[in-house]
Order: structure tokens, then C-alpha cells, then sequence
């Protein structure tokens, strides 16, 4: 908290030409007293603070040191200042809004506005994952343990307790990462999958690992491709696989429909994702995917069979 103020206080020197120790206790709510100490440890860290007594009294930077605003540019600033009102808007913390406040300061013309940026990010989950990621939120924050159900690819469910880490959004979906004491090793849980979460009193300390550890073994999985198809679409369904399939190399043909080499982590993923087109694609290749899937289309056809 005491770095937290520090930082806010040397923003508002910045930003105004005098500041009383009253005004500043009376924003940040500590005492003149503290004021004190903290322009000490500003000045401390190399900002010459100057004060003036008196009636208009106050404290300054000293005239002629200067803190470079454009060590970051504004197109620098700009995204900072987005990316963290995507996150306001996914987590709904307060906490975001003085960081907000800090950073718009030092944007030129105190940009703080949705309507003056280039470009607004907006991470805001569904509505049924928003309860969800603030009750998870508290949980990291007071490192409590939380149990919940969980639901498999194949709709399995689980009972897991586990040391909540961190939340992180890859793509269009939120997941939650901790250390699974269920399985005994790290994890990821896909949020939409995370049925009823109850934050329990049992605490936890955190454990050497970082979001980039996870992200590194998130993706090694994610990428790890077993089955490679190649996939003709129709012209009525292209928008959707222009969406989908954003990473996979996509060839137009002269008959307007699209030819994809797709990659998925299993059979049974291709098979769901294939499917979900209808008659809108046809799998060129491999024959193990195509034998599989007229397999599922025989057993879905078998449903409406009349006797």
C-alpha cells in the first residue's frame, strides 16, 4: 500500500504545480505525519521534493528536474490504459480504478475516457462466469482454497479442491489455474466447466509457480495436434470459418467455397466441431475421421428410425 502511494503522490506532483501535506493526507487518508515520511522516501529514491512554508505552502518538484512522461509513448499509454479497462470491465475490482486514474494523468490531456481512445478492449465474461470470477477473485486475494465440481470433455464430474492462482483469458475463454490438491499437480480449469465454487476457510500458501509457467504449459498441450483434416465448407458457412478457423491455412476455391487444413487435439474434438457445420462441410481426409464420423451420423439417424 505504502509503494501504492508513493507512486499515486509523485502522479499528482507531476500533474499540479504545489500540493499541501493537508490535501494530500486528506486524499489518500493518512496523516500529515505520514505525508512527512513519504516525501522523505520520494526524495530518498532520487525526486528532489522541495516545500514551502506558509499559508500557500506546499511541496513541488524541484524546477528543472523533469520525469520524462514519453518514456513510454502515447501510443504506449493508450494500450496500457485499455487493456486495464478490459480488465475493469471483466473483474469488476475497484482496485483498477486509481491505477486508471494514474495512467490517464499521465497521458497528455488526461485521456481518461472511453470516447477519446483509439481502440477499447472488452473482456467482460458471460453472465453466468461473472459471479463466478469475482467469488474467485477474493479467493486469490485471501489465498482460500476452493472446492467445486468440475466437468470433463466427456462430461464426467469431478469433486476438486484446489489453491486458486490466477485467472487468464486465452482467446475467448476464461480459465482458472492452480495447484489441484484432487490430483496433486498444477492445472487449468476451463470457467464454463467450474460448477458451483464455494470459497472454504481453509487457507494456503502460494507456491513458486508463475502465470508464465502455466501459459507455457497451457499452450505445449494446446498446440499438441494428433489429427490433422483437410475440410471443403460452403460458401453459406464461410463467415463462421473465417472466425474459426483464423489460424488454420484457408484456400478459396472458384466455387466460392473454402478449403481449410484444420487441426484438432483428438478425434472426438474434430468429430463435435465437424458436426456442429451440418451439411455445410465435407472431410476430405483422413478416412479414420471420415469412418468415424458416418459412424456418429448412423447412431444419430438410428435415433429417428420409426419402428
Amino acid at each position: 500500500m505504502k509503494l501504492d502511494r508513493l507512486l499515486a503522490i509523485t502522479m499528482t506532483l507531476l500533474n499540479q504545480p504545489r500540493v499541501s501535506a493537508t490535501e494530500l493526507a486528506e486524499r489518500f487518508e493518512v496523516s500529515q505525519r505520514t505525508i512527512y515520511r513519504d516525501m522523505e522516501s520520494i526524495n530518498q529514491a532520487g525526486i528532489p521534493i522541495v516545500s514551502f512554508p506558509g499559508a500557500d505552502g506546499g511541496y513541488e518538484i524541484m524546477p528543472g528536474f523533469r520525469i520524462d512522461k514519453q518514456i513510454l509513448s502515447l501510443d504506449d499509454f493508450t494500450s496500457i490504459y485499455a487493456a486495464l479497462r478490459g480488465a475493469r470491465s471483466a473483474t469488476d475490482s475497484s482496485d483498477i480504478d486509481g491505477i486508471l486514474e494514474r495512467i490517464g494523468a499521465l497521458m497528455p490531456g488526461n485521456v481518461n475516457s472511453a470516447g477519446s481512445l483509439p481502440i477499447d478492449l472488452d473482456f467482460t465474461p458471460p453472465p453466468n462466469e461473472r459471479g463466478k470470477i469475482k467469488s474467485l477473485v477474493q479467493a486469490i486475494k485471501g489465498l482460500h482454497i476452493v472446492h467445486f465440481r468440475y466437468l470433463d470433455n466427456k462430461g464426467t464430474e469431478t469433486e476438486r479442491r484446489i489453491e486458486p492462482m490466477g485467472l487468464f483469458l486465452k482467446g475467448y475463454v476464461w480459465y482458472l489455474y492452480g495447484y489441484c490438491l484432487t490430483r496433486s499437480d498444477f492445472r487449468v480449469f476451463r470457467l464454463s466447466r467450474i460448477l458451483e465454487p464455494m470459497i472454504l476457510t481453509d487457507t494456503f500458501v502460494r507456491r513458486p509457480y508463475t502465470l508464465q509457467d502455466v501459459e507455457k504449459e497451457f499452450m505445449s498441450k494446446a498446440n499438441f495436434t494428433k489429427v490433422r483434416a483437410v475440410l471443403r465448407f460452403q460458401p453459406s458457412v464461410k463467415t463462421r470459418v473465417r472466425d474459426e478457423f483464423g489460424y488454420d491455412p484457408i484456400t478459396a476455391e472458384q466455387d466460392g467455397s473454402l478449403s481449410v487444413i484444420a487441426h484438432y487435439s483428438s478425434i472426438e474434438r474434430a468429430v463435435q466441431n465437424i458436426l456442429s457445420y451440418s451439411s455445410g462441410v465435407k472431410v476430405l481426409e483422413p478416412p479414420e475421421l471420415i469412418a468415424e464420423l458416418k459412424r456418429h451420423i448412423r447412431q444419430m439417424a438410428a435415433i429417428y428410425e420409426v419402428d
